[in-house]
């Protein structure tokens, strides 16, 4: 039976939740899409059941949503903030079954001031919604474990399945929890039972989509993902990326959150605090991940998102240790707990405010939010003029050096045009599987790229071009006045003579599939 004061809690949970993901269906629409999630978009447009980077679940639900709500950003991230939402709601579950709702009102304060959840929730891309996933599987295989419910296995399967259509990291899940299960006296005897089989067929199953496009693509997603992890480096140890991702862990957390998490994982729990069961089932299912990324920078850099899964469960791990809802009635100070989460709020909450308004004084360098939300409407105008110059603008085709660029324009350009990335010099992209040569061979085109240098060998894909003409972006700091954020080259091009998809320089490369680097 619940008391007034686990009542009073709940609401409050529900409240901070309500009232986050307010704040950030709000932000989501006050600023540019940043190339990454212009790319997403564009997959959208392209509806399949895989894409050679990743699994499809971005591209449904950016469809999804603009379908409904229109071709804007709000729509577009839409997804993804929802995704925040709902992995709140699980770890508040989390919290609240397993020990008070009190803790579980303390995860879901410390989750909302976390830099790196909101910006999965506020960058649309397949972390935003593979965590809501990771702590859905979680809880029900939590729930499985502790309270013997054959049905929670099920709903844990069609969760893990639908995070495998996410983004790979899911596939993580899995031996977290097989050592989890094999690692706790108390849970070990359910690998001996039907159910939680059942429930990984169920999960692999919501997974064909993306093995039967892959099977028709010569397996190019997997190879992307093992090019990504290394395979094919010359040196197989390195320590020049493992402060990196150290360094980037704690920044995304806070640093105090981040010495919290490794006091948690890896110092010794009172077992008269916390059954042996409960640390073992928070530790495997968070500890495990953040080990694997910790080991893979010892061989490539590891980007600062990949490892956010690992968070989910040891948030819970920190409520229940550290917060004012901690277990157990022993005195104890929660002054570091309370210290962490002012400094996770007082750095995520600067740069929530940096994405609307330029409030930091920082140089464009160091501006990674300016240089990539800022400028994109300015340059696909300036681009939709240079096409309506064009001898025949409606057989002109716009094309961009980086699939970002690509995917920018198409999305800022009046129309929404369908562009293109001449990927013959960059990386295999999605690109290459919606056009080759035959399409647009003959055609003229206005493109846009970086590199000043590039002008020489584009000029070896055309009949003839015209000398590339330099853009400048600018941005107003109320600190450093008028900033460049970006200066790029267009270029008018007059009768395409192929040239489109990527040209890998060694035959060895593993990214290689005949789908990819053949000419249409």
């Amino acid at each position: 039976m619940q008391t007034t004061k686990q009542w009073n809690c709940m609401i409050a949970s529900w409240l901070v939740i309500t009232i986050a993901l307010v704040i950030r269906l709000y932000i989501s629409s006050r600023f540019l899409l940043d190339p990454d999630e212009a790319n997403y978009w564009q997959w959208s447009r392209y509806l399949a059941l895989g894409y050679h980077d990743h699994p499809p679940m971005i591209a449904w639900t950016i469809r999804l949503a603009t379908e409904i709500f229109g071709q804007n950003e709000f729509a577009v991230r839409l997804p993804t903030v929802l995704g925040l939402g709902v992995t709140s709601i699980y770890i508040f579950l989390f919290g609240a079954r397993w020990f008070s709702c009190r803790c579980g009102f303390h995860a879901v304060l410390l989750v909302q001031g976390i830099l790196l959840f909101n910006g999965s929730a506020l960058i649309a891309t397949p972390d935003g919604l593979l965590l809501p996933c990771w702590a859905a599987a979680c809880y029900h295989s939590a729930m499985a474990l502790s309270h013997r419910s054959p049905g929670h296995w099920l709903v844990c399967g069609i969760w893990f399945g639908l995070g495998l259509l996410s983004k790979y990291t899911m596939l993580l899940f899995l031996p977290s929890l097989f050592f989890c299960m094999l690692a706790t006296p108390f849970y070990r005897k359910q690998l001996a039972t039907l159910q939680p089989w059942l429930g990984l067929v169920l999960g692999f199953a919501c997974f064909t989509p993306v093995l039967l496009w892959n099977a028709d693509n010569g397996w190019a997603t997997f190879r992307h993902v093992l090019y990504q992890g290394g395979m094919g480096k010359s040196n197989f140890l390195t320590i020049r990326y493992i402060g990196d991702f150290l360094g980037t862990q704690a920044l995304l957390l806070s640093p105090l959150v981040f010495v919290m998490l490794l006091t948690a994982w890896f110092g010794r729990i009172d077992s008269n605090r916390l059954k042996p069961a409960d640390v073992s089932f928070l530790r495997w299912m968070s500890a495990t991940t953040f080990v694997v990324f910790l080991a893979l920078s010892l061989h490539v850099r590891v980007y600062g998102n990949w490892a956010a899964p690992a968070y989910i469960t040891a948030i819970v791990l920190l409520a229940a240790l550290y917060s004012p809802g901690r277990v157990g009635t022993r005195p104890r100070s929660t002054m570091f707990w309370n210290l962490s989460i002012v400094t996770a709020y007082a750095m995520t909450i600067p740069l929530l405010l940096q994405l609307v308004y330029p409030v930091l004084p920082l140089p464009i360098k160091l501006d990674r939010i300016a240089r990539e939300t800022t400028g994109w409407d300015q340059l696909a105008r300036r681009v939709d003029q240079a096409l309506r110059t064009m001898p025949n603008p409606k057989n002109t085709f716009v094309f961009g050096l980086r699939y970002q660029l690509a995917s920018e324009l198409a999305f800022y350009m009046p129309g929404r045009p369908k562009t293109v990335s001449i990927n013959r010099w960059a990386r295999p992209n999605v690109y290459d599987y919606w056009f080759d040569d035959g399409m647009l061979r003959g055609k003229d085109a206005v493109g846009i790229y970086e590199w000043k240098g590039m002008a020489e060998q584009l000029a070896g894909l055309f009949e003839r071009i015209d000398p590339p003409q330099e853009i400048t972006i600018y941005r107003k700091s109320p600190w450093l006045g008028r900033q460049l954020v970006h200066h790029l080259y267009l270029i008018r091009g007059y009768g395409f003579k192929g040239g489109l998809r990527w040209q890998p320089r060694t035959k060895d490369d593993i990214r290689v599939t005949p789908e990819v680097t053949s000419e249409g």
